[in-house]
């Protein structure tokens, strides 16, 4: 017996009805403004016809302000399951085509389906924002609302990867859970953007005046909040750069991240590496230059590339092997950690950490940066974060001292008493408690002054650099107690690091029990 085709009509006809939201002439008018539809980027993001989608025909149950006679589209969020490269991945897409995306109680149990499911299934989850906030006829339902959406995602940190796309307005207790995600991805220009309270009541409340673009647009959250991750210069760019980023790690934190084993292993010497060391260890090295020469041809994909540039970090291939980079950027601050560079190094280790990825650590750094602001700014605070971190973190890590290691900054970039698995050197590796020139007079200063004569005092002074350095200050003195596995010429550098990450694949560690430790944040 067939189904009566008057049902399968009507299914029809409320599939479609749904699927157009705002109807045609709002469409158009997004993409006149450069803006998909929220079923639109998430065609984009699936692949083709994988896509199920869960709760189309939810209904919102306020009464408030007549809500109850209007019918909000799917209420107001698209969410579903699908394949991304053929990989299983969750994902909620906000329609600001119905009641503006506007966040109520069952459009919120919406977005957490979205996340059970995803730490049932052990999958990536996907949440598109664009959104005007909560619903303000739904009262404190909408806050409830907001509340179990944060839970889920705390629940679901460390256990499968969150990755959030603004690609509209993403204002006040909306702001919250990109916050709590893995990933940002912002999209530049447009209605889109980040903020808690907006100009209006900034003014209001602190007679402040300001503009969206000052606190909330793609540019203050990729150089100045640190807040986005990667930005985008369209909603088609930043699906990519989602798709991309899913290719570095795995489908939850049982499993390992998909690493192309199947490369060979490259192990021939890169003179190439030698041509772009300067003659001076003063004289500042491009880091980007270096990882252009370890790493697998076009696989590096830069994390918070404009946010705290004195460091790098971002996945890459080593020989086919997923691995997160950091990395001291001499060009920038002469490669001191400050505040923001330490933060973003101790986030990336954590999420490295989180997802099984072997960190690789380039090490050219002279010191915490020194100076009234980053004192008072808590830099003691904030450089523990990177000793936690990489104290924390049980995945392989590999660290190279291409040049200086000084000091605090040299424990801090992963030494071997941190927990490094693996520490090669440059011959022109410098490691030591700080500079020559800075410890010379504090170990020699009473004898330096005893001596009357400049010439006399200035050759003395030549002459104990060159003890110091030759007894303190290579990195045959590190090797020599253990500190340093082995000195290696810097044509080797992307050969050694292969093999020991290959060598680390089945590393297993474990800490003592507890529930967590307590990071200074």
């Amino acid at each position: 017996m067939a189904i009566d085709p008057k049902l399968l009509e009507e299914l029809d006809e409320r599939r479609s009805k749904i699927m157009q939201s705002g109807g045609r002439e709002k469409i158009d008018k997004r993409h006149a403004a450069g803006d998909q539809t929220a079923r639109e980027r998430l065609e984009a993001l699936f692949d083709p016809g994988s896509f199920t989608e869960f709760g189309m025909h939810t209904r919102h149950h306020c009464h408030n302000f007549g809500m109850d006679k209007k019918n909000i589209p799917a209420e107001g969020i698209v969410v579903g399951t699908g394949l991304v490269n053929g990989r299983p991945v969750a994902a909620s897409s906000a329609d600001f085509m119905a009641q503006g995306g506007s966040l109520g109680y069952m459009h919120a149990m919406k977005i957490c389906d979205a996340q059970q499911y995803a730490l049932k299934a052990g999958i990536p989850v996907i949440q598109i924002n664009d959104s005007g906030g909560a619903r303000l006829q739904e009262g404190v339902e909408a806050l409830s609302g907001f509340a179990h959406v944060f839970y889920n995602n705390v629940a679901a940190s460390g256990v499968v990867p969150q990755i959030s796309l603004i690609l509209g307005p993403c204002a006040g207790g909306a702001a919250y859970s990109p916050a709590l995600t893995d990933f940002i991805i912002i999209r530049q220009g447009g209605a889109a953007g980040m903020y808690i309270t907006g100009p209006k009541v900034i003014e209001q409340v602190t007679f402040e005046q300001c503009t969206m673009d000052e606190i909330g647009s793609a540019a203050v959250h990729a150089t100045v909040s640190g807040n986005a991750h990667f930005v985008a210069q369209s909603d088609e760019e930043a699906v990519n750069i989602a798709k991309r980023l899913l290719t570095y790690l795995p489908p939850n934190n049982t499993q390992d991240p998909p690493h192309e084993l199947s490369t060979p292993l490259d192990v021939a010497d890169d003179e190439a590496m030698n041509d772009i060391i300067p003659a001076e260890n003063s004289t500042p090295l491009d880091m980007q230059k270096v990882i252009a020469h370890l790493v697998d041809e076009g696989s590096f994909m830069e994390v918070h590339a404009g946010f705290a540039g004195n460091v790098i970090v971002g996945f890459a291939r080593i020989c086919g092997v997923v691995v997160g980079l950091i990395a001291n950027q001499p060009a920038v601050k002469a490669g001191c950690l400050d505040i923001d560079a330490s933060d973003k190094a101790a986030r990336f280790i954590r999420c490295c950490d989180c997802f099984n990825v072997p960190v690789v650590n380039l090490v050219d750094v002279p010191g915490f940066l020194p100076g009234k602001q980053q004192e008072r700014g808590g830099i003691i605070r904030h450089g523990a974060k990177m000793i936690f971190a990489y104290s924390a973190a049980t995945v392989p890590k590999v660290t190279v001292i291409l040049r200086k290691a000084y000091g605090g900054a040299y424990i801090a970039m992963c030494c071997k008493d941190l927990g490094a698995d693996v520490v090669f050197a440059w011959p022109c590796a410098e490691i030591a408690v700080m500079g020559a020139q800075g410890a010379i007079p504090i170990l020699y200063g009473r004898e330096l002054k005893g001596i009357e004569d400049e010439k006399a005092r200035d050759a003395r002074r030549r002459e104990l650099l060159n003890d110091y350095t030759k007894a303190f200050y290579n990195p045959y003195a590190a090797a020599e107690v253990g500190q340093v596995t082995e000195i290696i010429n810097p044509a080797q550098t992307r050969a050694k690091i292969a093999l020991a990450l290959r060598t680390l694949l089945s590393k297993r560690e474990t800490r003592p029990a507890k529930k967590h430790g307590n990071m200074p944040l």
